[in-house]
């Protein structure tokens, strides 16, 4: 098991070969990788543009075929700072520890549990090897909490939905039908799910962002824009895997103008969405729906075999796309230590609390 507390590279331009070592670790135990958040190039992006200054480690654990487990962490500073996976405040995906199979992920859970800092993993599918791994090394150094957390709405795809449409009732393609003929009254419509060069990237990521910017999410400070960290996060992220042609800017236009968008990636087979937005000023048009619709054909059309809508299961999503999700939880590993300790009283005095107002909460009749 190996740390690299990465103190140098915030005093070096790039990361010290140490940490480049790590880096490389990292980049080599990525075909074991379920989620696009456990690529080593978010990681970087995350590290880099979100988190600068923040105490990082990768918890590393090699065998004889090189590294076969990998969880990069960060913490708050001070004293009773936990440890938590590297993005998951910040960017609130879905992300789990690489570990290559059971056995590895046995090793790494004994290596969390050996930190003297409670350990947090805020978003973890549940089928991740970690659960399991982290439930049985857990009660002979500490306690180990587990809470379901957000779930990850998903839609399978197969060549029925090349024609998304047709997979619809016929009340909603007569929703869809209507929201077409009021874009269409508005301007000439077009649709494209464009696959951005590095050198095409930063002028669709900036006419995307702006696109995002009109709308509630402005006013709500959840726009990209509304952020200089948020936007250097995902400009770096999605450039770099435009480099691998995996980044995809779907676009909707009125007039030659992109008035919804969304800013994916497709990897493994499926098509991951991070990103969407849409113009006010057209929103009697519907036109992030109709851009959803023209999306989902186009993943199908490419071949893809899911949808994954990661963020959380919104109404947007349950009332009108799907109710299937990946189900995930909340892990939160105390150490028999003072931190530890801490963190637990801490912790339970929230839980304590919110339970409290939610109690107090009065009753809808």
């Amino acid at each position: 098991m190996r740390y690299e507390p990465f103190a140098e590279r915030r005093a070096t331009p790039g990361l010290t070969s140490r940490a480049l070592a790590h880096v490389q670790a990292w980049a080599e135990i990525g075909e074991a990788a379920t989620l696009p958040t456990q690529h080593p190039d978010f990681g970087q992006a995350a590290a880099q543009a979100l988190l600068p200054s923040t105490p990082l480690i990768l918890v590393e654990q090699s065998g004889p075929a090189g590294c076969e487990a990998m969880a990069p962490l960060v913490r708050d500073r001070g004293r009773l700072a936990r440890w938590r996976l590297l993005g998951d405040r910040e960017v609130h995906e879905p992300g789990a520890p690489l570990v290559r199979d059971a056995e590895a992920a046995a090793r790494l859970a004994e290596a969390l549990c050996a930190l003297e800092r409670p350990v947090e993993l805020a978003r973890v599918p549940l089928d991740s090897p970690i659960v399991a791994a982290l439930r049985e090394a857990a009660p002979a150094c500490g306690t180990l909490i587990v809470r379901e957390a957000d779930p990850c709405p998903f839609l399978a795809l197969d060549a029925g939905w090349s024609e998304a449409e047709s997979q619809f009732s016929s009340r909603r393609r007569s929703d869809f039908r209507r929201a077409q003929r009021k874009a269409e009254a508005l301007g000439e419509v077009s649709y494209a799910m464009h696959r951005p060069t590095q050198v095409e990237f930063d002028g669709l990521f900036a006419e995307a962002i702006a696109v995002e910017a009109k709308s509630w999410k402005r006013a709500a400070g959840t726009a990209i824009l509304c952020d200089p960290e948020k936007e250097r996060f995902f400009r770096s992220y999605l450039r770099a895997c435009a480099e691998r042609g995996e980044t995809r800017v779907a676009a909707m236009r009125i007039d030659g103008t992109m008035v919804a968008m969304q800013l994916a990636v497709v990897w493994r087979g499926r098509y991951w969405l991070f990103k969407i937005g849409f113009d006010e000023d057209v929103a009697k048009c519907s036109p992030g729906t109709l851009l959803m619709l023209h999306a989902l054909g186009e993943a199908a059309r490419e071949g893809l075999t899911g949808f994954e809508m990661m963020g959380e299961t919104d109404s947007w999503i349950s009332d009108f796309w799907t109710r299937e999700a990946h189900p995930c939880v909340r892990l939160r590993f105390y150490p028999r230590t003072l931190a530890g300790f801490a963190g637990l009283v801490q912790d339970g005095i929230g839980w304590t609390r919110a339970k409290v107002f939610q109690g107090r909460r009065p009753q809808r009749s």
